[in-house]
């Protein structure tokens, strides 16, 4: 009798061994397979650095959370907002299980197409001022996503510690980005409060951009650019143009500090397009939009160029050198 409840003892315990090995191979497969069937619509309003790093980011996010394989439809409006009707209509049409827009013109797409499909915002700065949502903490709609809404305080402070002769600012944005209409009018609120003779400088297209920035570089010491797609993907044109009048511009992106902006106060993209992916794949598992507040991602590091430094003269005092390359240690890591 011993021997037989040993027998059974021991083939127990071998079945246990064998299902933890097994069962979780088979779910991780069943998984694998289920994601394969998700289709995923993602339209992003144009090409430059920081939106491209989002959009790795969603990817990163998704297969962090599972969803590798699912199935992506990509598109990219370049900057046409004739397209981003049409493209936010074929995601639309193309049934896919959850929308993502990356920048507000697309969200903004996104959600003007359909009302039943969840779409997940990323890089919107003011989701209530684009009227994306009513109530971030509780989103009513099919809409809720991740934004990026600008320090500007901060970056006003990091001009004043960089650049302390600079007296007059110039803003650079496009009129035609709600988006950047709310960044301009916190940033000249605070950039008043320190002081500061604030002047603004819209375009209403990149056609627009260099008569503009000359304007502007002829009347202030330096300027100061929002997350704004269309400035973004015109910016080496404004560096081009800042760099031969010897004057700083202050972006709000790492990605265009990169490309020659002096410094500025900055989120990481890419870590915000793996915040927004992580959100949409928080759907595809079955959380409803409502349930999900909309993450004001917040993270910020300063940034700097110091061969932009070089070539305007400025000395970067070494308080923010150490906390730049402080920064630049630790996302390497």
């Amino acid at each position: 009798m011993k021997n037989k409840k040993m027998v059974i003892t021991i083939a127990v315990i071998v079945v246990i061994g064998l299902l933890s090995i097994f069962v979780p191979k088979f779910v991780k497969q069943q998984d694998k397979v289920k994601s394969a069937d998700v289709k995923i619509g993602v339209l992003q309003y144009v090409t430059h650095p920081a939106l491209d790093e989002i959009y790795k980011g969603i990817k990163q996010g998704l297969s962090d959370e599972g969803y590798a394989n699912a199935k992506i439809n990509f598109y990219n409006a370049q900057a046409d907002q004739s397209k981003v009707t049409t493209m936010s209509n074929q995601l639309v049409d193309e049934k896919n299980d959850v929308l993502i827009g990356i920048a507000t013109p697309t969200a903004q797409g996104l959600a003007n197409a359909t009302s039943k499909i969840p779409v997940i915002m990323g890089a919107v700065s003011d989701p209530v001022g684009a009227k994306l949502v009513k109530n971030v903490k509780k989103p009513e709609g099919n809409v809720t996503g991740v934004s990026d809404k600008f320090p500007v305080a901060k970056e006003v402070g990091l001009i004043k510690e960089v650049t302390p002769n600079v007296k007059k600012i110039g803003v650079l944005y496009s009129s035609s980005e709600d988006n950047s209409k709310s960044q301009v009018a916190e940033f000249k609120k605070a950039a008043k409060k320190e002081g500061y003779d604030v002047t603004e400088y819209a375009v209403s297209s990149t056609n627009d951009i260099t008569t503009t920035v000359n304007v502007a570089l002829s009347k202030v010491d330096a300027i100061y650019v929002p997350v704004d797609n269309t400035i973004a993907s015109a910016f080496p044109t404004v560096i081009e143009l800042s760099n031969a009048a010897k004057k700083p511009v202050f972006p709000s992106v790492d990605t265009m500090v990169a490309q020659g902006g002096l410094a500025a106060v900055t989120i990481n993209q890419r870590d915000l397009g793996i915040a927004t992916g992580k959100m949409a794949a928080q759907v595809l598992k079955g959380k409803s939009v409502s349930s999900l507040p909309v993450e004001f991602y917040d993270a910020t590091t300063p940034v700097i160029n110091k061969d932009t430094a070089k070539t305007l003269n400025i000395t970067i005092p070494e308080t923010v050198v150490k906390a730049a390359d402080a920064a630049a240690e630790k996302g390497a890591s």
